[in-house]
């Protein structure tokens, strides 16, 4: 009996060790340290050099935004578009940089292979930034205000894709606008008025729902941004040419795209733990 509460007890302390790594592999890392390309929050070269994915990277990873996104860049992406498109004379790289600077953790955190994520969805989105505006948007409303009722749509306005993200819905608007200090549930039109803070709307977007799952790998973003339409073989045309995209923007940057392209990783104990846990099996069968 005494040797069976021990092994339980060294069950549970296992249990919280294995959470805490979890956590670590999640790479939250508070303000000052950064995220490792093991996926460990620390200071130093180990985790601040060569593969650091967020924080002060100092490693080839890292750098400054606007060396990251240059001109040549940018332009090498907004060429793509045709003459024609309205986007071709919309956005631009120092719209790109000033709504980036609105938020500060990320453009003094953000990585090489961050960059070439973000720009692949924004190509795949808005085709090399040819759209500004969703292609027959006027006719998808996407008004939710029977799930979210505190976000009620405003009348004779409505709520498909505008900016590099394509910001949908009137909750997203909403909330988008409560944190950018704009009214964006009563004009959803100022997304398409303004680069700058169409780029902030992407850049909220972002921050809230695609970082924090930027450490899972590539596809792990895609499910993020269109899981319900392109994951789980709903849209392989879509997934193959959002990774295309995100290979090409790498080896531009001179990145490793990493593994996990199309799906998000489980998440798995280390041998460690999982022999500890096999060894409490045995003893309590």
């Amino acid at each position: 009996m005494a040797l069976t509460k021990i092994s339980l007890i060294l069950f549970l302390c296992l249990l919280g060790f294995y959470s805490k790594t979890v956590k670590a592999q999640n790479c939250g890392c508070t303000s000052g340290l950064c995220c490792s390309q093991y996926g460990y929050c620390g200071t130093g070269p180990d985790y601040c050099g060569s593969g650091c994915r967020s924080g002060p990277c100092t490693g080839t990873q890292g750098g400054n935004l606007g060396t990251i996104v240059s001109q040549a860049f940018f332009n090498n992406i907004i060429n793509r578009a045709d003459n024609g498109c309205a986007g071709k004379r919309f956005y631009t790289r120092d719209s790109f940089i000033s709504a980036a600077n609105t938020f500060p953790n990320f453009a003094n955190s953000v990585t090489r292979r961050e960059i070439a994520t973000m720009f692949a969805h924004f190509t795949q989105e808005v085709g090399y930034f040819c759209y500004i505006e969703e292609i027959n948007g006027a006719s998808r409303n996407y008004c939710d205000d029977k799930n979210f009722p505190q976000y009620q749509c405003a009348p004779g306005k409505t709520y498909y894709g505008r900016g590099p993200i394509q910001l949908s819905w009137n909750y997203n608007y909403a909330q988008c606008g409560q944190s950018l200090g704009q009214d964006l549930l009563r004009q959803p039109e100022l997304v398409s008025s303004n680069p700058t803070l169409a780029f902030r709307t992407a850049l909220w977007f972002w921050v809230n729902n695609v970082r924090p799952v930027l450490n899972q790998g590539f596809g792990a973003t895609i499910r993020a941004i269109n899981g319900d339409l392109e994951c789980n073989g709903r849209s392989p045309d879509k997934v193959n040419a959002r990774i295309s995209y995100y290979r090409d923007y790498c080896g531009q940057l001179g990145v490793d795209p990493g593994h996990n392209l199309r799906a998000t990783p489980m998440v798995l104990p280390t041998i460690g733990v999982l022999s500890y846990i096999i060894y409490i099996f045995l003893l309590f069968k």
